[in-house]
């Protein structure tokens, strides 16, 4: 994957999430600063999730630790637990916000 098509896939899921955020209604507060997106809740804790350009890598840190994503068969997959980044973001937000949250 060169670096163009790395940065569309980013974009594409840091999109989707973001979208997700707005239809579930949770209260998380979201912002993107450069590589960086940085989703904010109640408590201020803080879920960072970061491209990595060189590894061509999603990095997320959150309470439960860092976690790496990488690019397989049209998904971001963890190398840590083999979860679509989708899902574990979805479960770090949880544990941060305390409550379940209505997914779209």
């Amino acid at each position: 994957m060169n670096e163009t098509e790395f940065h569309r896939l980013v974009d594409m899921e840091w999109h989707a999430l973001e979208e997700a955020i707005d239809e579930s209604g949770a209260d998380i507060d979201y912002e993107t600063s450069g590589n960086v997106l940085t989703l904010e809740f109640d408590d201020r804790s803080q879920i960072i999730i970061n491209r990595q350009e060189p590894m061509k890598e999603i990095w997320l840190a959150s309470k439960s630790g860092g976690f790496h994503f990488q690019h397989h068969d049209g998904a971001w997959i963890c190398s840590k637990t083999g979860l679509h980044f989708f899902e574990m973001v979805q479960q770090e937000c949880e544990k941060h916000a305390g409550e379940a949250i209505d997914w779209p």
